[in-house]
């Protein structure tokens, strides 16, 4: 791809925390790099991990000046290490892609014109499930037209790993500071805002089910997400009832 269409391309800032990631980062970052859209710049930021994540990363970083690894100075949890990369971010887009998920090859270039050819302000994607040794299921997360802060709050179809924002519409992105679903948190955040998120409804990444990790305890998972609507979103009773129905009827859906 010439560099006249790079330059024509909006930067996209990818932003990946990594915390004991070896196992799955080789394939992550491949992921980014096979991508048919070039004008991208991938922020991970080393959230004080044990294993051997960084060098890793620092030899795909000594190869390709897109790829860029900042450091946290403790291990301070995903929405730190996220915060990080969005402050060191220089792109008119932010991606969000953790440690061990993929995403297709066209990703950002059906994504990204998507959301140009409607100034949208935020997107997210259909996904596919993948097994932790990165076998395909054929499960795909499909995704409705687009969805506002009560549709949220009764269906978490956002998958992280597929949203782009626009921070040029959006303005301030930053994730609150809780250890899970901080994610989630913000896209209500965004909503509320008045903004709607656009779904592009067809599998354009791949999520992996690693056994053991935080986002595959579904009964946690309920549980904080109980918790988002009472403490942070300040919900009412009823309320919260209605919208955690929603939410445990979609999960089932989803991970039926």
């Amino acid at each position: 791809m010439g560099d006249s269409i790079v330059e024509d391309q909006p930067l996209v800032s990818i932003i990946t925390p990594v915390y004991k990631a070896e196992k799955f980062i080789v394939e992550t970052i491949k992921s980014v790099q096979e991508q048919t859209y070039k004008n991208w710049e991938m922020i991970l930021v080393n959230d004080q991990s044990p294993d051997n994540s960084v060098d890793i990363i620092n030899k795909f970083a000594a190869a390709d000046s897109r790829i860029r690894l900042a450091h946290l100075e403790e291990n301070s949890g995903a929405a730190v290490a996220r915060n990080k990369a969005i402050e060191l971010s220089k792109g008119k887009y932010i991606a969000f892609l953790d440690s061990d998920d993929l995403w297709h090859p066209e990703k950002l270039m059906k994504q990204i014109d998507f959301m140009e050819k409607g100034e949208l302000p935020f997107s997210f994607t259909a996904y596919e499930i993948m097994e932790e040794n990165g076998s395909h299921t054929g499960k795909i997360v499909h995704v409705p037209e687009s969805i506002d802060y009560d549709g949220l709050l009764k269906n978490t179809i956002i998958g992280c790993l597929t949203v782009v924002l626009n921070k040029e519409l959006i303005g301030h992105i930053e994730m609150v500071n809780i250890r899970t679903r901080q994610d989630f948190v913000l896209w209500l955040d965004i909503l509320k805002r008045g903004h709607l998120a656009y779904g592009l409804d067809e599998p354009l990444a791949y999520y992996r089910k690693v056994e053991g990790s935080i986002s595959s305890n579904k009964l946690k998972t309920a549980k904080r997400n109980w918790y988002v609507y009472r403490k942070i979103e300040k919900l009412s009773l009823l309320k919260s009832i209605t919208s955690f129905t929603g939410y445990a009827y979609h999960a089932i859906k989803k991970h039926r």
